[in-house]
This record gives C-alpha cells, sequence and structure tokens, in this order.
C-alpha cells in the first residue's frame, strides 16, 4: 500500500518537473513576443493624444481606424492559423512579427484618413493568427486539465504589455517631440516597432515546432507529455460521445483604445502620468487572472469561472462610467472591470483546445479569438462615433458592460461534460514506440 502510494508520489513529482521544465522554456519567451505584439497593436491609443490634433481626426475617424485593425485581424485569423499548421508554429510566428513590426512602424507616415485605414487593416492581416497561433502551440505541450493555468500565465502578458507599456508610451510622447524633425507619436510607433522586428529572428533559432523536436527534453519526458495528451484525446472522445472530428468542418459544425482619452478627459494632462494610470487597472487584472485560472484547474470547473468574473467585469464598467466625473472613483471601478474581464480569458480561450483536437482546434481557437476580437472594431467605432455625437464616452461603456451582462447566461447555458476537464481515465493499450504518433496533432507539425 506505501509502496503503491509512493510510487503515485514520486510520478506526480515527476510529471511536475517535466511541465515546469516545459513552462519555463516556452512561457517567458512567448510572453516577451506578445508584449510587444500587443505593444504594437494598442499604442494607437497613446498616439491619438497628439496624432489626432496634428493630423485634424475627428473622433469618428480615429475609432474608425483604431477599429478597423479587428476587422483585418478577423478575415485573416482562421486562414493564419491553418497556415502555420501548414508551416510549423516556428516559421510562422516569424514572419507574423516581422511583417506587423514593419507596418507598425509604417504608421509613422500616415497622414490621410484613408492612410491610416489601410495601414490599420493591413497590421490586424499580419498579426492575425498571432495570439491564437499561440493558444494552439501550447495544446500540442499542455493537456487540457493545465491549459487554464499555462494561458493564465501567458496571457498574463496582456496586463504587463499594459503595466509596462503605458508609462513606457507616455515617456516615449514626452521626451522624444522634435527630435530629427519627427513629431512624438512618429518616434512611439517607430521605438515600439523595432524590438518585434528582431525577435523574429530569435524565434527561428529559439522555438521547436513540438514536443518530438525539442532536443531539450528526454526520451522519457517527451513520452509522459505524449501520454497525457493521448489522455486528451480519448477525453475529447468521451465528452463528445465519440463524435470527435478534428477537420475545419467539424470545427464550423461544432458549434483601449479610449482609456488614455478617458482618463485625459476626467482633467489628468501629462502623459506620463495618463500611462502610469492606465496601467493601473491591468496590476489587479493580472492578479485576478492568474489566481482564476489557477483555481479553475485546482477545481477542473470552467462555466463559472467564466459567468462570475463576466458579471464582475459588468458592474464594474457600469459603475465606472457612472463616476466618469471622478478621476478616483472613475479609476477605481474600472480596476474592478479589468478584474473581470481579463479573468475570464485564460479559461475562456481554453476550452476549444479542450472539445476540439487537430485542424479542428487550430480552426476552432481562431474562430473564437477572431469573433470575440470583432468587439475590439466596433468599441472603438462606436465610441468614437458617440464621442462625437454627445461629446460623451460614458454610453460606450454601459454598452460595453451590457455584451458582459450577456456572457454569463450563456456560457452557463454549455454542458457541464463538455466545459470541464477530467484528467483521470483509463486509456486503452497502444504501441508507444513511436511517442511523436501519440497525439493527433503532431502529425501536421512534423517537419
Amino acid at each position: 500500500m506505501n509502496e503503491t502510494l509512493d510510487s503515485k508520489s514520486s510520478a506526480k513529482a515527476a510529471e511536475s518537473r517535466v511541465y515546469s521544465k516545459i513552462t519555463r522554456r516556452l512561457i517567458p519567451f512567448l510572453i516577451l513576443c506578445y508584449f510587444f505584439a500587443y505593444l504594437d497593436r494598442v499604442n494607437v491609443g497613446f498616439a491619438k493624444l497628439h496624432m489626432q490634433d496634428a493630423l485634424s481626426f475627428s473622433d469618428t475617424v480615429y475609432g474608425l481606424g483604431a477599429g478597423i485593425f479587428f476587422i483585418g485581424y478577423f478575415l485573416f485569423e482562421m486562414p493564419s492559423n491553418l497556415l502555420m499548421q501548414r508551416f510549423g508554429p516556428r516559421f510562422w510566428i516569424a514572419r507574423i512579427m516581422a511583417t506587423w513590426a514593419v507596418l507598425s512602424a509604417g504608421m509613422m507616415f500616415v497622414t490621410t484618413p484613408t492612410q491610416f485605414y489601410v495601414v490599420r487593416f493591413l497590421l490586424g492581416v499580419a498579426e492575425a493568427g498571432f495570439f491564437p497561433g499561440i493558444v494552439f502551440y501550447l495544446t500540442l505541450w499542455f493537456p487540457s486539465w493545465r491549459s487554464a493555468r499555462t494561458l493564465g500565465l501567458f496571457i498574463l502578458v496582456t496586463p504587463l504589455s499594459t503595466i509596462i507599456g503605458s508609462p513606457l508610451s507616455g515617456l516615449i510622447l514626452k521626451l522624444f517631440e522634435d527630435v530629427g524633425g519627427l513629431h512624438n507619436w512618429q518616434w512611439l510607433f517607430l521605438v515600439e516597432a523595432v524590438p518585434s522586428f528582431l525577435l523574429a529572428f530569435v524565434v527561428l533559432r529559439y522555438l521547436d515546432n513540438d514536443v518530438k523536436s525539442a532536443k531539450w527534453l528526454s526520451d522519457a519526458e517527451k513520452q509522459m507529455v505524449f501520454d497525457d495528451l493521448r489522455k486528451d484525446a480519448v477525453n475529447r472522445e468521451r465528452a463528445n460521445r465519440g463524435k470527435v472530428d478534428s477537420s475545419l468542418k467539424g470545427m464550423l459544425a461544432n458549434g483601449y483604445v479610449w482609456l488614455p482619452s478617458i482618463i485625459k478627459s476626467s482633467g489628468v494632462n501629462d502623459d506620463f502620468y495618463i500611462g502610469l494610470l492606465a496601467a493601473l487597472p491591468y496590476v489587479f487584472g493580472a492578479a485576478f487572472m492568474v489566481w482564476n485560472s489557477r483555481h479553475s484547474d485546482l477545481k477542473q470547473e470552467r462555466r463559472w469561472h467564466i459567468a462570475i468574473p463576466a458579471l464582475i467585469g459588468c458592474v464594474g464598467l457600469a459603475l465606472s462610467a457612472y463616476c466618469s466625473g471622478s478621476t478616483f472613483w472613475m479609476m477605481a471601478w474600472i480596476c474592478v472591470a479589468m478584474s473581470g474581464t481579463l479573468a475570464l480569458i485564460p479559461t475562456y480561450i481554453s476550452l476549444p483546445g479542450a472539445l476540439l483536437s487537430g485542424t479542428a482546434a487550430a480552426a476552432g481557437i481562431a474562430f473564437v479569438n477572431s469573433v470575440g476580437n470583432l468587439a475590439g472594431f466596433f468599441g472603438p467605432t462606436v465610441l468614437g462615433w458617440l464621442k462625437d455625437a454627445t461629446g460623451r464616452t460614458d454610453l460606450g461603456l454601459y454598452i460595453l458592460a451590457g455584451f458582459l451582462l450577456l456572457c454569463a447566461p450563456l456560457i452557463l447555458a454549455l454542458p457541464a461534460r463538455l466545459a470541464n476537464p477530467k484528467k483521470v481515465i483509463a486509456v486503452p493499450e497502444q504501441n508507444t514506440a513511436q511517442p511523436d504518433a501519440a497525439h493527433p496533432d503532431n502529425a501536421a507539425l512534423r517537419r
């Protein structure tokens, strides 16, 4: 009896060491890459503080230009994820980073609304597939019962990008005005694009396409991961009652920009202080996100770990709009709103990978993320129109709060057997002489 317990304890400790090793190898580097991706995406919000006046853009024009990024993102996200399966994650992630860096730097040459729309649209096309591609890439290394905490660590980069990037963007705007004959907003786009371009070449040397190609894992460690991934495949089949389809058809059948301006409108005018205040909600959001994703994995539960943060986000957004006349209370409720909205993301994003496999998982993750990113188009566009029409931004915040309120009953309608991962099952005996064949997703990445 004691020998059996000791054996199980030893196996669990060995498993934890393997996944800790994978986490240390992949997650910090992927966080670094996504940090600059996110920075290149949202610096348009800080550029607005000066670029809008310099180019005489109305709030409607600026909101549409900021939001049209997500149309390009929406249209090309799924094709990008499918192409990643064809060319391999390492090459495709490097390609995405290099192209978005060039286009982000190109924003410094924009002078007309049409140019603004075109470059922002192309930037969305270039970056499409990066986030869902990373999410799918992580399913090749971690089973679903570890997915929420793993995604929580990776998506931690979203608040970290703002916590670090907001003061950085504000500082660049403050220090680079008229340096070299350029406006500070032009320097902002250029300076923040360079690291992404350089990192693209690092990706080609550092990332491995899958577990099989990871020379830093021993054969025994690889086998342990493949065994867990095979268990995951059986779990998916059981949860879907034997109807798992790993094709694209199977996926289709299975079923910020304004924050700096809002802060400025409350009476804060210094660019650096605006950057510091814009970072504050993400500090709270980061802490709650990590806790919620880890707790979701601990309890092996997904639906309530999405629904409750959505309701918290709804309340925070509504009250931040109501208190828009007070910088202190507005920021306090924005902190609450950010805590809720960020906390639900890792757990929500983990669902497609737990329900689908192969091409369906790649396409499903991209489809969910691309549809969600349509909010990135409608949010800035509607807020810009409302600001021009009424001179207020609080109405747009009430609308966004309503969508979060709707999220809770929709996610609770999902059957628990599909949403909640299961770790311990009986797995049929299989030939493990070729461990790379154990995970169905690896076949597409053997190159």
